[in-house]
This record gives structure tokens, C-alpha cells and sequence, in this order.
């Protein structure tokens, strides 16, 4: 835990060193391509409008990222389904190169139009630098896990200032665990790179609020509604990301070609609504500030979102976080100034709308719920919202489960025939200790042992555990076969038994446990019998 925690201190600079170069790269691309001078902050394009040269530029940046996919294929993408595929199933070793080709594409991409954010390439940076000191130094592959989980959390808090969103992404996307080997590492490493982030970028928040928002408890019903609309824009932005990935696998031209006819899509699409290029966050502070009207909101919700469809699905390099800002934030903003025409005298702000609006559309789209409520307050200091984050949260994701079966992060991964699952469940066996399953037995053990077992020949032979074991210690012995019990010991008496049906019980019980029925809301009808029974 020492070596894990001291790492994650290094990987926190090496992601805060990271942010830099990746932000300052997308500025300095943006500049030269959309704005034609010299600059490396991300520029404002609230008063842009591209000319028709737009769409060379950005076919320019397409032949960039697909001669980068060529030699290093993960950059393909977003980036969090590799990382998942490399922890999952190649022992969570990643490719060095990916740490050098996903920051460029991704920036190539957004600075010649791509309507994508930093997320995705710094994550996979990060998780690339992780990976790498994993696979320098003698660790197991689940301590490189978090290493990997680790230096993508330090990337992202590095780009964002947001130490807790990024630790709470690496639980629930990247870890697949809640220890505390992993909670050290990830926590050293986000200070140190948020830290970073506040000398080297600046110390406001990245959607900084204009004024303080809070929301009286009489308007939380209001965001019941708004948390029904999120979570059908979640439904809407990945299934039509999926729907469009479908039909850029069926097009008659090869896979390396996908990349340019996206870039033709996204730079059409910015022709006509100039505030779906590129990562759009002064789009994304304006509108958590209530700044766009009606119009200009539906019109950002509209040609952000088939702008996004068509430059991610075509597999380029890009990344999800902000555009699902930008397109919740929208939505959001839309709904707000609905409930502020219909409730004149209540003193709405559709600021606050689109603030909850973009970190619950993120959270249930990416099912990362808790990252989208706590990113969307880290981000914008908007602290006042967690309750109506939390729930609209609740009712978003009602209805993202019932209209998604996958979700963004994990539908490639399913597609190729690969299941995730990140609910983890508490193990019996370790949660309850030998005295609570054993079967007590006299001092001198010639009571009949449970199950009707044959007691040992040789109590010196029989295994022995303490009363006060975890559980989970008796199965070692049982599962040699060369035992059918353990004895249970207290002061160097033995007091009880335990054999291997008992342990088979508990684990089945905590199956069952984890088993809920829905209820059922139908009349009871008699199964139809297969033709021919």
C-alpha cells in the first residue's frame, strides 16, 4: 500500500504535467486552424463564424488521426472501453505509444473541429503512464490495475480540477474494487495533479458560475421532471451513437476512410451551428449560467448532438465527457426556461437546470452516477445543487434502464462479445467470522460432527482455525480433499467444526440474498407449451 500510494503521488504529477501539454496542444492547434493566429489557451468561439474552408481543415486533421490509428489502434475512439478491454482481458497493459498518439489525435481532432473534449485522450494518457510503471516495476497485474486507474484519474483531475469526480470515476469505471490500496494511490494522485492544475492552468473553476445558485426545496419537484428528460437524452445521445456506429461499419468503403467522412459531417454541421466545434466549453459556462435563449439552446442541443454522432461514430479520436455537457446542459437550460414562463412568480434560473441537466445526462448516459453528480459541482462550484443532482439522478436513471441495455462505456466491449459488470457484491464467506458458522461441539470433540461427517482419526492432523477467523480461512483445507473438516479452536480448545456443506449453505444464501424478484404487474398467465410437447 506504501509503493502503491508513493506511485500514485508520481503518477499525480506526471497527469498534471499531462493536462498541461494536452490543453495547451488543443489551443494552440484551434488557433492556428479555426482562427488563423497564434495562441495557446482554448480560444472563445462565441463569435465565430467558419468559413467554407472549415471542411478541408478538418479532413487535414481526419488524415492526421488516421495515420496515428495505424500505428497505434487504441486511439480509436473515446478511450475508456480500451482501457476497460486492457484491465479486463490483457492483464491491464497498455501500450506505451497510446500515451504519445491518443494526446495528439485527440488533439488534431478537436482543434480542426472535432466536437469532442479533453477527457478521452487524457484519460487514456494517463492510464497509459499507469500502465507503463506497472509493467516497469514487479507488481501483480491487479496492483497495475490501479496504477493504470490511477494515472487516468490524475489526467482527468489535471485537465478538470476535479479530485473527487476523478476518483470517483476510476470506482465506479476502472477499479473493479473498493479497497484501500486503491483509494490511497487515486487520492495522492488527484491532489497532486489538481494542485498542478491550479499553477499551471488557473485556479477558477473550468465553467465557473457567474453567482451563486441554490434551489428552494419547493422547486425540487421540478427537477423530478428534469431528471425524466435527462435520462431520455441519455437514451437518445447513445443509441444514436450506436445507431450511427452501425451504419459506418455498413458503409462500402474501408474502415480507415470512416474517419474523413466524419469530418465532412462535423464540419458541415459547424457551418450552420459555429457552437458545436470544437470542445465547446465556453458553450457549456453560458449555459449553466442562463445565458441562451430558447432558440439558441434547442439549435446548440440539436447540431451538438448529430455533430457528435456523426465525428464519433466514424471511430475517430475524440472523447464523450463534453459534448454530454453540452447537450444535457442544453436540454436543461430548455427546460428551465419552460418552468420559468409557466411559473412566472417563482423565480426560476435555467442556470440551475442546465447545471443538474449536464452532470445527469453524463452520469446515467456513461452510467457513472455518482461521477456526473460530483463532476458537475467540482467543475462549475456549484455546490448548492448536489440535492437536485442526486435526485434527478435517481429518476434519469429509471429511465435509462429501461430504454439502454448497454451504455456508452461498455457497448464496443459487448459488441465483441465481452460482458462487464461493475455492481460488486460482499462475499459471505469473508464478512462472517468461524464462530458464526461452526457447529460447537464438546471440548473433547467426540460430539457426532454436523452433516453427518466421520470425525477425524487425528485431531493434531485436522486443521485448525481460530474462533475469530474470517471464514473464508476453513476453505483452503476443504477444497485439498484431503479434509472433510476444520476444527474451530478458542484458547487452544477446540469448540467447534466446520465442513464443507456448511460453507456451500453460506455461499448459496448470499446468491440468494442477492436475488430480487420484480413484482409482478400483470394478470398470472399459464406459459404457452411448445409446439410438439
Amino acid at each position: 500500500m506504501a509503493v502503491l500510494a508513493v506511485l500514485g503521488l508520481a503518477l499525480g504529477g506526471i497527469g498534471g504535467g499531462a493536462a498541461f501539454v494536452v490543453v495547451h496542444l488543443v489551443g494552440l492547434i484551434s488557433n492556428l486552424t479555426l482562427l488563423h493566429r497564434v495562441g495557446f489557451g482554448l480560444p472563445d468561439l462565441r463569435h465565430y463564424h467558419p468559413s467554407p474552408v472549415l471542411i478541408p481543415e478538418a479532413l487535414g486533421g481526419a488524415l492526421v488521426v488516421v495515420a496515428l490509428a495505424r500505428w497505434s489502434p487504441i486511439i480509436k475512439g473515446h478511450g475508456i472501453p480500451e482501457s476497460l478491454e486492457a484491465i479486463l482481458f490483457r492483464e491491464s497493459r497498455v501500450a506505451p505509444r497510446a500515451a504519445i498518439a491518443k494526446p495528439i489525435s485527440a488533439a488534431v481532432a478537436m482543434g480542426t473541429g472535432g466536437p469532442f473534449g479533453a477527457e478521452g485522450p487524457i484519460i487514456v494518457t494517463g492510464a497509459s503512464v499507469g500502465s507503463l510503471v506497472g509493467q516497469l516495476m514487479p507488481v501483480s497485474p491487479a496492483e497495475r490495475k490501479i496504477l493504470l486507474a490511477t494515472g487516468a484519474a490524475a489526467g482527468m483531475a489535471g485537465v478538470f480540477a476535479t479530485p473527487v469526480a476523478a476518483i470517483v470515476l476510476a470506482f465506479e469505471l476502472l477499479t473493479f474494487e473498493r479497497s484501500l490500496r486503491a483509494l490511497l494511490p487515486l487520492v495522492g494522485a488527484t491532489a497532486v495533479a489538481t494542485a498542478l492544475h491550479h499553477v499551471l492552468i488557473g485556479s477558477r473553476p473550468l465553467f465557473a458560475l457567474a453567482h451563486s445558485l441554490s434551489v428552494p426545496v419547493a422547486q425540487l419537484p421540478l427537477f423530478v421532471v428534469l431528471g425524466l428528460a435527462a435520462g431520455a437524452t441519455a437514451v437518445v445521445l447513445d443509441r444514436g451513437l450506436f445507431g450511427t456506429e452501425a451504419l459506418f461499419r455498413r458503409l462500402p468503403v474501408p474502415g480507415w476512410a470512416h474517419p474523413l467522412i466524419g469530418a465532412v459531417g462535423f464540419a458541415t454541421i459547424g457551418l450552420v451551428v459555429p457552437g458545436s466545434l470544437s470542445v465547446g466549453y465556453w458553450a457549456i459556462t453560458d449555459a449553466v449560467n442562463g445565458r441562451f435563449t430558447l432558440g439558441a439552446a434547442a439549435a446548440l442541443l440539436v447540431g451538438k448532438t448529430v455533430s457528435w454522432w456523426v465525428g464519433l461514430g466514424s471511430n475517430t479520436s475524440g472523447g464523450t465527457l463534453a459534448p454530454m455537457f453540452l447537450v444535457g446542459a442544453s436540454m436543461g437550460e430548455m427546460v428551465g426556461i419552460g418552468f420559468a414562463h409557466a411559473f412566472p412568480g417563482a423565480h426560476i434560473d435555467p442556470g440551475a437546470f442546465a447545471l443538474v441537466g449536464m452532470g445527469v445526462t453524463f452520469g446515467v448516459g456513461a452510467r457513472a452516477l455518482l461521477t456526473g453528480v460530483v463532476f458537475a459541482a467540482e467543475v462549475t462550484g456549484g455546490y448548492g445543487l448536489v440535492v437536485p443532482l442526486l435526485l434527478a439522478t435517481v429518476f434519469a436513471e429509471l429511465v435509462a434502464e429501461a430504454g439502454l441495455r448497454e451504455r456508452i462505456m461498455t457497448e464496443k466491449l459487448s459488441r465483441r462479445g465481452h460482458r462487464v459488470d461493475f455492481d460488486t457484491q460482499t462475499d459471505p464467506l469473508r464478512t462472517r467470522v468461524a464462530g458464526q458458522v461452526m457447529a460447537p461441539t464438546p471440548l473433547d470433540c467426540a460430539a457426532t460432527p454436523i452433516s453427518g461427517a466421520a470425525p477425524p482419526a487425528s485431531a493434531a492432523a485436522t486443521p485448525t482455525i481460530d474462533r475469530g477467523s474470517c471464514a473464508l480461512e476453513a476453505l483452503p483445507a476443504l477444497l485439498g480433499g484431503h479434509h472433510d473438516q476444520v476444527q474451530v479452536t478458542e484458547a487452544g480448545r477446540v469448540v467447534g467444526l466446520i465442513d464443507r456443506p456448511t460453507l456451500d449453505a453460506l455461499m448459496l444464501s448470499g446468491v440468494r440474498d442477492e436475488q430480487v424478484q420484480p413484482p409482478s404487474l400483470g394478470p398470472w398467465r399459464r406459459p404457452r407449451r411448445p409446439a410438439g410437447s
